[in-house]
């Protein structure tokens, strides 16, 4: 997923605190029942920048962890974007009544909004 964003609204950093805390980045080539190299934990950067502060956010967490679980996310840079198939796109929108959207996507979204509701509040107060 390619995410643009305007930092007068949210920070790249309130984007990583989503990120690492709406997935699992302990675990290789894998999120949830999905497993393969197409379900790993990567952040593709645009500029030195990023590359910086998501390299700086990873050891941070790795070192705030109690329970020795190392982050795997790999900070790798932008190459080529392929954007996805038109049946991908907007799907949870499209197919609200679909079982994997009932069983998996809707209660990951209520969890976002609920666990990152002062970020959306402050990213909508921003426009």
């Amino acid at each position: 997923m390619r995410v643009e964003y305007d930092p007068e609204k949210i920070s790249y950093e309130n984007l990583l605190t989503v990120f690492f805390g709406t997935h699992d980045p302990t675990t290789l080539n894998r999120q949830g029942s999905d497993v393969g190299a197409q379900y790993r934990s990567v952040i593709f950067y645009t500029d030195k920048e990023q590359r910086e502060e998501a390299e700086k956010f990873i050891k941070e967490i790795n070192e705030s962890h109690t329970d020795g679980k190392e982050v795997v996310t790999a900070v790798e840079p932008l190459e080529k974007f392929f954007p996805a198939e038109e049946y991908h796109k907007d799907y949870f929108a499209r197919n609200p009544q679909n079982s994997y959207c009932q069983i998996v996507i809707n209660p990951k979204l209520e969890k976002v909004q609920h666990k990152f509701a002062a970020l959306l509040d402050q990213a909508e107060k921003a426009e």
